[in-house]
């Protein structure tokens, strides 16, 4: 993710997304031989987890740019296309395997990413995006010079030519990566250990099943509305982000008390929702911590460094579910950290705001000390 960053602040977004594609399909095209073990890490492992990584962080970063006043509800409607297609595609797989060979399925799956080159194809520039605005709006003049506005903007640099990588020694960022780490620990976990906590409380396997089904489309929900409700304005988006973080440690606090399948299903539901709320939302968190003009580097550092969180988090699980004896124990897991992680969002807010009032004093301006009104023309003079 950080070299993908780096990437399109040194190119375009548009050529990092085709790049992706092609090593994505590369990855699975080459898979296809199927030599050894060592060979499909290197390719459907490595060289398409690469393409991949190349093709998303440019697309959320490409998004979040376009958008500004919208942005909450751009990346929701952006990022609920992993709903829908993950509902649609897991059977596909499935019947591609039985119909072609695990070898053909994944010919076919490569030949299905290569039309990411399509998607990043169509991805404007943003440079061209910021000269079209600014050749349809009206100059300005500003008080007290002959320079217009749009002269202002157009000499005004689209984004940063370097990556930022001090952005790790900004306390606000540590905080959010921090957040980031302990929520990636948590949100393995209960697609994980979901069927076989069904399967221990003797739920049919037909019936299990669907208990993805409605995690994937709640899901789709909780991102379309999180996004609609963030686009108001109504909360900010960091106190948003703290309550749904909260609501999710609450629905995995309360799922293992569920002994059947309805009521494993609603608190299912409940949990898929909520998470849905938050990755419709927390890029968008990101973007308002650091800024647009650092944002590009802020996403690489931040997948980066959340990552850890997620190759932790399953195994972390995992031991201490073997050592309970009880799937249960995996969702209390999960909870308690998400309930640690909501911890830091807050010290993030009450960091964000003391600076704002502090930079509302300095910019305070300073009182007359004169006795009369009119005694203030001669200050001025």
């Amino acid at each position: 993710a950080p070299v993908a960053s780096s990437l399109c602040v040194q190119y375009t977004h548009r050529t990092v997304v085709i790049t992706g594609g092609l090593l994505a399909f590369s990855g699975m095209a080459l898979g296809f031989f199927g030599l050894n073990m060592v060979w499909m890490y290197a390719t459907t492992g490595f060289l398409q987890g690469l393409g991949i990584s190349f093709s998303w962080t440019p697309a959320i970063s490409i998004v979040s740019r376009y958008f500004s006043k919208k942005r909450a509800l751009a990346n929701a409607i952006a990022s609920a296309g992993e709903c829908a297609f993950a509902f649609m595609f897991g059977p596909f797989f499935q019947w591609l395997i039985s119909q072609y060979g695990w070898k053909g399925a994944l010919l076919i799956i490569g030949g299905i990413q290569l039309n990411i080159c399509v998607c990043g194809v169509l991805m404007r520039p943003l440079a061209s995006s910021c000269s079209l605005e600014a050749s349809h709006c009206e100059t300005e003049t500003l008080p007290g010079n002959g320079a217009s506005r749009r002269d202002k903007e157009d000499k005004s640099p689209i984004t940063h030519r370097t990556f930022n990588w001090m952005l790790v020694r900004q306390p606000e960022f540590v905080l959010y990566a921090i957040f980031g780490i302990l929520a990636a620990m948590s949100f393995f976990v209960p697609p994980l250990f979901l069927v076989p906590l069904s399967y221990s409380l003797g739920i049919d396997e037909s019936w299990t099943a669907s208990l993805l089904s409605i995690l994937a489309m709640v899901d789709f929900g909780g991102r379309l509305l999180c996004g609609w409700y963030a686009n108001l304005h109504v909360t900010k988006t960091i106190h948003l982000l703290a309550m749904a973080i909260t609501l999710i440690s609450t629905s995995l606090m309360l799922l293992p008390l569920a002994n059947n399948y309805l009521s494993l299903a609603i608190f299912t539901g409940f949990y898929g929702f909520f998470f849905g709320t938050t990755v419709a939302i927390h890029i968008t968190v990101l973007a308002d911590v650091v800024g647009m003009p650092e944002f590009d580097s802020a996403l690489g550092l931040f997948m980066l460094i959340r990552s850890t969180g997620g190759f932790v988090g399953p195994p972390l699980a995992g031991l201490i579910v073997d050592m309970a004896g009880d799937y249960r124990a995996g969702f209390y897991m999960a909870g308690a950290i998400l309930v640690l992680s909501a911890g830091f969002l807050i010290i993030l807010d009450r960091l964000q705001q003391r600076k704002i009032r502090g930079s509302k004093i300095r910019t305070k301006p300073e009182k007359s000390t004169l006795p009369y009104p009119s005694l203030h023309i001669l200050k001025h003079q």
